[in-house]
């Protein structure tokens, strides 16, 4: 618990992090990585190439700052962020590295306002949360078995493409069983690029588990004016060729819902963040589930739904599942019953009177705070709204 002598200087701080919490968060990455470039190989270049990740990071410690006695706020953003860390290989000898040189940047920052009670009420605050991350991180590594940035050798057994944009990579392990998983979770795949740095990316497992192999979906981020192109994504597109190594950690991520329950499930997602989506639709098959389930699906076209096939399949399978893909344009495809034409409509859908349903987003934000206050608007308690996140990760809510 934050001492009293601290909290009345964190709390006087939420104004000026919001004022300038984006500058403080861009002088300790660019300080941080000049003294300690390796560490580059855990942080998502790109991301700090476009500047989400420095905007991300500002946020969290507004909101952190704003929530400092909010554990109900806080908690369960923490938890997804551990599993964020401990997919990547975070170890505690990190955070010293992190500390020294955030509380650095809000004291070049701030200047003279950043007096010796308020640099040493954040010391104070940045330790309660990095010890709960510390802590937390050592309990899910000794969970897996997996201690921090201990890679799996994994090798490429298939690559198809499987929606414009996206290839389907599966992977089998070389020397070991591959850890079971559950439903929702990511792995992280760790690559060396050609100028010999190491960059690692997440990507949520894509079918049912098969016990010798992982089978992921990536999209090829192409890149605009605004943000630069996928760096891995890219990469897995012209190298991962059967046959070929990858590095991979063991399945990390929260976004796993109970598929043994018996209350209606609603999967809702748009783009490639149908990956998640599709693990527990097809587990779901798998284990004969008679659970009533709702799969709402937005593409751009028919050509962009991944995996479009297996979802035809699963709707003759799952006899309670009703599934539904939102597309622009005429769809022209067979089975017109299950397409909808124009933007996702879940108003169309009779969710209020599934209310003691879980849901769960996946996909863009901008997709995800749409679709998450359209559930608020009929009725759906926030607490069964469940989300997933690609890209930098706050301490704030999707919506």
């Amino acid at each position: 618990m934050l001492s009293n002598a601290a909290r009345p200087y964190i709390q006087a701080s939420v104004p000026v992090l919001q004022a300038h919490g984006l500058a403080i968060t861009t002088t300790f990455y660019s300080n941080m990585f000049d003294a300690h470039p390796e560490l580059k190989n855990l942080f998502n270049m790109g991301n700090q190439a476009n500047g989400s990740q420095q905007q991300s990071l500002a946020a969290a410690v507004f909101a952190y700052a704003a929530n400092i006695d909010n554990a109900q706020v806080l908690q369960p953003v923490i938890d997804r962020i551990v599993h964020k860390h401990a997919a990547v290989g975070i170890k505690p000898a990190h955070y010293p590295i992190v500390g020294r040189h955030l509380l650095g940047a809000i004291a070049e920052v701030l200047g003279d306002a950043a007096t010796p009670p308020l640099i040493a009420a954040w010391d104070e605050a940045y330790w309660l949360l990095a010890g709960e991350f510390i802590a937390a991180e050592a309990r899910l590594y000794q969970s897996t078995g997996y201690a921090a940035d201990q890679w799996i050798a994994a090798r490429i057994a298939e690559v198809t493409p499987t929606a414009e944009g996206i290839l389907s990579i599966v992977l089998t392990a070389e020397d070991q069983a591959l850890p079971a998983f559950k439903a929702g979770q990511y792995i992280s795949v760790a690559v060396t690029l050609p100028d010999g740095s190491r960059q690692i990316r997440q990507y949520s497992l894509s079918d049912a588990e098969q016990k010798s192999t992982y089978r992921i979906s990536v999209k090829r981020e192409a890149g605009n004016e605004e943000a630069p192109q996928g760096t891995v994504s890219n990469w897995l597109h012209q190298y991962a060729k059967v046959g070929e190594q990858l590095l991979i950690s063991h399945p990390y991520g929260e976004f796993t819902p109970d598929l043994q329950a018996n209350t209606p499930l609603v999967l809702i997602s748009a783009g490639v963040g149908i990956t998640p989506m599709l693990s527990m639709l097809k587990t779901l098959v798998q284990g004969a589930s008679k659970r009533d389930v709702w799969f709402l699906h937005a593409g751009r076209t028919m050509q962009h739904v991944p995996h479009l096939d297996e979802l035809i399949a699963c709707t003759e399978q799952l006899a309670s599942l009703q599934l539904a893909l939102y597309v622009e344009g005429k769809p022209g495809f067979a089975s017109e019953r299950l397409v909808h034409e124009g933007r996702m409509r879940v108003a169309e859908w009779p969710f209020n009177a599934a209310l003691n349903a879980e849901y769960y987003l996946c996909g863009p934000l901008p997709f995800m705070v749409e679709q998450w206050q359209a559930l608020l608007a009929l009725g759906v308690p926030p607490q069964h709204i469940h989300r997933e996140v690609f890209g930098p990760e706050s301490l704030n809510q999707a919506a």
